[in-house]
């Protein structure tokens, strides 16, 4: 589908990942295309694939999540067995909002949102008893210098 996209698609996908709550006589008046070509592109847009789902974007602050660890982990297993219980494990724990397999001597990081570190030590500790890790390193985020879902439309391929 990425080959397909057009302009108007394009300008149609960043309206509705700066909002998704627009109507679609306010996204067809930003994107200067009118109501029905718009609710068709977005129709074809979501068979397609491209938008997967709509969401709403919370403050973790105002909800008590203050701190953000990015979790190092290198394993000395690498059989499907091992893999699959880590990743169960780190599936069933909605403190986990990221988590990614990695090239190099790293295996995987996760991004991990809690109120602090006593519930970051909780985690870790279930974590531990749930599966076998050779080393964890937890770095403390201070501060977040930028966050953002948006793909730009420049780098939505024509």
């Amino acid at each position: 589908m990425s080959g397909d996209l057009d302009d108007l698609d394009r300008r149609i996908l960043a309206e509705l990942q700066r909002d998704a709550s627009q109507s679609l006589d306010e996204i067809a008046r930003k994107t200067g295309s009118s109501k029905t070509p718009v609710w068709n592109r977005i129709r074809k847009l979501r068979a397609a694939g491209v938008i997967r789902h709509y969401t709403v974007l919370l403050d973790e602050y105002a909800l008590g999540l203050e701190a953000c660890f990015f979790v190092l982990v290198r394993t000395a297993s690498h059989e499907a067995a091992w893999q699959a219980a880590f990743l169960d494990a780190v599936r069933a724990r909605p403190e986990v909002m990221e988590a990614h397999r990695l090239a190099g001597d790293i295996d995987y990081i996760l991004k991990v949102k809690v109120a602090n570190a006593r519930a970051y030590d909780r985690f870790y500790q279930s974590l531990i008893a749930d599966v076998s890790i050779f080393n964890v390193t937890a770095l403390l985020s201070m501060e977040e210098i930028k966050f953002t879902t948006e793909i730009p439309p420049e780098q939505m391929k024509a």
